[in-house]
């Protein structure tokens, strides 16, 4: 099998994380898994990746990755708000370094009053966590590719600053 181009972002990530002695973790929704895999397409990721956790509903974000209901009620799960936390949770639930989440609407329709395309992206560290929008044109697997390369190139960008 080939090597998706996912993988071949994600090799730097790991080489970076493998040299910091740092590990990560991912919880996702709209990527459903994929950016977990395009990690682990990268031979020796096993040394940094601990796992994935894929709360694709709101139940799971809720009783799996502990995001707080009132958030997801307040600002729906496609939000700022529910990414940091999905970020944060699983970081510290499974002690890792690093934790990205993933979350929105992969279409073709809409979802919490959300147009297909909307996506949040959050990384936590210990010291901090961000997130970033993006608003992405395109079809279903077109959302979520672009999610997944964005996520790891915005990933990257933070382990080289």
């Amino acid at each position: 099998m080939a090597k998706s181009k996912k993988s071949y972002e994600a090799a730097g990530v790991v080489a970076r994380l493998k040299k910091a002695g740092a590990t990560l973790v991912t919880a996702e929704s709209i990527t459903a898994g994929g950016l977990a895999e395009a990690i682990t397409e990268v031979p020796g990721a096993s040394e940094v990746f601990l796992g994935g956790l894929i709360a694709y509903s709101d139940a799971m974000k809720t009783t799996v990755l502990s995001v707080p209901k009132r958030l997801i009620t307040k600002h729906t799960a496609v939000s700022e708000e529910v990414a940091i936390a999905m970020a944060e949770n699983a970081r510290e639930i499974t002690k890792a370094t690093y934790a990205i989440a993933t979350t929105g609407v992969a279409g073709p329709g809409s979802a919490y009053g959300q147009k297909p395309g909307t996506v949040w992206i959050a990384i936590a560290s210990k010291k901090s966590s961000q997130a970033i929008a993006l608003d992405v044109a395109g079809d279903r697997q077109t959302v979520r590719n672009a999610t997944i390369t964005s996520a790891i190139a915005a990933f990257e960008r933070i382990l080289i600053a």
